[in-house]
């Protein structure tokens, strides 16, 4: 699959500009559309918007359409405000995730959230829109994307998923690296078994990965370990799998990837 259209969700937040310019980073990379997706709802216990909302959004819109035009990319401008109260900004998203390739969204920052935008919307998202989500931190600057990935592996459906909608990202990569995290002391040899063997299956797709298994420490969680080596790598994306099946049956963000989503230092392309 190429990566010919992409989602950009879009917000009031300080962090946005930042998204954006990242995004037509990624678009221009990959000869991309880049839809530019903002939403109003109507929560029941809140008013019409104001006008000083109005302006606000008109603003966001010219830097959206500055931004794309100095780029030379395609891009459109996408402004939905849905009239049905009481439906939410992931409902929204979900019905334009699929018509698109990848979608990106930001970090919830619970110290400055937006109104309008869930504190758990990355978790609900990868859940509902079956598209890859490329979730970006909220602090931060990101001049490169997908020059340097990491893969946070561990076999079974959720990383092969996420590796696998990755692929376009990965294809044009100069450096791709498989991680796995061993018991403390201890290499395992069936993760290192498995490693060669993914490492080997992207191989077939023109993409020379490396393995680099960690040891796990007693003093730092799965998640620090992640965030770690992908400091002391240069890595500017992570691609891992994030979803665990909760005692009910339901699928939910791992603690692994709960913690990352609290403390991301590297934009993250989870999918479902």
């Amino acid at each position: 699959m190429a990566l010919k259209d992409i989602l950009l969700h879009i917000d009031n937040t300080p962090s946005f500009p930042n998204r954006l310019d990242l995004a037509i980073s990624l678009a221009r990379l990959h000869g991309a559309h880049l839809k530019g997706l903002y939403v109003v709802t109507h929560p029941y216990y809140t008013p019409d918007h104001s006008a000083g909302d109005v302006e606000m959004v008109r603003r966001i819109e010219a830097l959206f359409k500055e931004k794309v035009a100095l780029a030379g990319i395609s891009g459109e401008w996408l402004y939905v405000d849905w009239s049905v109260v009481g439906v939410g900004v992931t409902e929204v998203i979900n019905r334009y995730a699929y018509f698109t390739d990848l979608v990106i969204i930001g970090q919830p920052n619970h110290d400055s959230p937006d109104r309008d935008t869930p504190k758990d919307l990355p978790e609900r998202l990868g859940l509902g829109a079956g598209r890859p989500l490329l979730v970006v931190p909220y602090a931060g600057t990101f001049n490169t994307i997908g020059e340097r990935v990491m893969i946070a592996w561990k076999s079974g459906r959720e990383a092969t998923r996420s590796a696998s909608d990755a692929l376009p990202i990965l294809e044009k990569a100069k450096h791709v690296s498989v991680v796995t995290i061993s018991p403390a002391g201890n290499f395992d040899s069936n993760e290192i078994e498995d490693a060669r063997k993914i490492c080997s299956h992207l191989a077939h797709h023109g993409i020379n990965a490396t393995h680099d298994q960690v040891l796990a420490s007693f003093n730092l969680s799965i998640g620090d370990m992640l965030l770690n080596h992908a400091c002391e790598q240069r890595m500017d994306l992570l691609v891992m799998g994030a979803y665990a099946q909760s005692r009910r049956g339901g699928y939910m963000h791992s603690p692994v990837a709960r913690h990352l989503m609290n403390f991301m230092t590297v934009p993250m392309l989870v999918s479902h």
